[in-house]
């Protein structure tokens, strides 16, 4: 079987973190690749669920933080107007 050559750009940081848990599984990024292309054609769809619903990591952590500043916001600042926080943020 002919093989060919693909190119992808992708984030550094998100090639590295692939490269390793790749790594972990066995696998290097071509097969890790190859094996993903092999599924979707299989099963004629990408071989996991794409969903705007699921937040990243980033996005978990504010939730987090977010709601502790509820359960306790006697230990968070709070601002009566955005010209006084905005003073205090540009100092």
């Amino acid at each position: 079987m002919a093989t060919t050559n693909i190119t992808i750009r992708m984030d550094e940081e998100l090639k590295k973190q692939a490269e390793e848990l790749f790594s972990d599984l066995g696998l290097n990024m071509t097969t890790a690749f190859t094996v993903f292309a092999k599924q979707a054609v299989r099963e004629q769809k990408i071989p996991f669920m794409l969903s705007k619903k699921t937040p990243n990591q980033e996005t978990l952590e504010a939730i987090r933080e977010i709601e502790e500043m509820k359960k306790n916001p006697e230990n968070y600042k709070g601002y009566t107007n955005v010209d006084e926080m905005m003073k205090e943020l540009l100092q």
